[in-house]
């Protein structure tokens, strides 16, 4: 990572962009001495010693003696001083949206979740304004524990739908009942009651699921990589060459929806034999013999798959089978370096691994398919709610001084 302005930029986009990649490194690295940010960002001691200088005067990060300079009570020399991200007094809130769940939290500066709340309750076609006013409760309760004097610089949240993410507009969220919902205008208008002025990014899951392992999960470091995720449907997150892909209109990764079966079952979205008829949770239970109901059903599934039972080890073959294929056409299309299993995925995918990797050598090409890791994510099932974190602090990341100067 090179810090370094490009041909005919002035003198301070050149400093914005090197405090904006200083700060982005103290986030997802951690504390970071002086020395290592001379040496990956290829500036002098000055000039580091300059930014640091000016993120530590807006509150952003904080310098201090490394622990062993400490603990041996000096000695030759100087050490390098450490940067280290200021939490306690810089943090987004993060919401995560599902079918049959609401989780808030609170995340500060560097990725370390302050506080957090979840509620659990039974499938239904759930209002807006019930689901805005459950967040709106747990934020003022995160609020009333934040340090005083400390600053929310944004506001992120990841849910299973269709979002023109210019407004935060739900187009189509299925499992809630919500067509054209202003979800982004709504929580907007809520947190404004609370003082929180900072801006509101409401992304799909998945996209927010594979940004968050690109970051700080089982894809850090890859540049090509797709992040699977299912609960009643299945989605995807893309990221080529180290950037997201969404399409123009911001509504890409529906892999839900490719037709894998067309003389499978008819789908919700109207197509016949789509892959989540194949691997959704509905499939798994049907083909366990289970009743429709919430998630946990599907862990109940892979445990009598392990127990021997007959039927669902014959509902895990079934979805072993359907999605080596589904992978397979990820694989070919995409030439990723890892595919992560998330949501309920991250359940099922070490009963059907073997199965999965045996159908993708006659669906996936060699030489892609040679290239892939297939694993579970690095953040387990926070993936999502990570995912809306980072996308809150990305204008912070940007620019660092104007964000902090606009909300302090």
């Amino acid at each position: 990572m090179t810090a370094a302005g490009t041909a005919g930029s002035t003198q301070d986009e050149v400093r914005r962009h090197n405090v904006s990649t200083l700060l982005r490194y103290v986030h997802v690295h951690g504390p970071t001495s002086r020395t290592e940010l001379t040496s990956v960002m290829q500036l002098n001691r000055s000039t580091i010693g300059a930014l640091t200088a000016d993120l530590t005067q807006v509150g952003l990060v904080r310098e201090e003696v490394p622990a062993r300079a400490r603990a041996a009570g000096g000695g030759a020399g100087r050490p390098s001083l450490v940067v280290c991200p200021r939490p306690e007094k810089v943090y987004v809130f993060a919401y995560d949206i599902g079918v049959d769940y609401l989780i808030a939290a609170r995340v500060g500066l560097g990725g370390s979740i302050l506080d957090r709340r979840e509620l659990h309750r039974l499938r239904g076609d759930y209002a807006l304004e019930d689901v805005t006013a459950h967040l709106g409760r747990f934020t003022a309760e995160m609020l009333g524990r934040a340090e005083p004097g400390s600053v929310c610089v944004g506001v992120g949240v990841a849910i299973a739908a269709l979002v023109r993410e210019a407004d935060g507009q739900v187009r189509y969220a299925p499992n809630l009942g919500w067509v054209d919902v202003p979800l982004g205008t709504k929580l907007a208008d809520l947190l404004g009651e609370y003082g929180i002025k900072a801006r509101i990014a409401v992304g799909n899951d998945a996209d927010l699921g594979a940004l968050a392992e690109h970051v700080r999960g089982a894809a850090a470091g890859s540049s090509d990589a797709v992040y699977l995720t299912g609960e009643v449907g299945v989605g995807a997150g893309i990221i080529v060459s180290g950037e997201q892909l969404r399409g123009h209109g911001g509504y890409g990764g529906e892999i839900g929806h490719t037709v894998v079966n067309p003389a499978g079952r008819l789908c919700r979205c109207g197509a016949r034999g789509c892959w989540e008829t194949e691997i959704g949770e509905k499939a798994i239970l049907d083909a366990a013999g289970h009743p429709d109901g919430p998630r946990s059903t599907v862990s109940a599934v892979v445990a009598a798959a392990a127990g021997g039972d007959p039927r669902a080890l014959a509902a895990m073959r079934h979805v072993g089978e359907w999605l080596g294929i589904g992978v397979g056409n990820v694989v070919n299309i995409f030439n990723p370096d890892v595919v992560i299993f998330g949501g309920l995925l991250r359940d099922v995918f070490p009963a059907v691994e073997q199965q999965l990797r045996t159908t993708l050598l006659t669906t996936g090409l060699a030489a892609p398919r040679e290239q892939v890791r297939l694993v579970t994510p690095g953040l387990g099932a926070d993936s999502t709610l990570v995912g809306a974190a980072e996308r809150a602090f990305a204008p912070l990341l940007f620019d660092p001084i104007e964000v902090i100067s606009s909300l302090t």
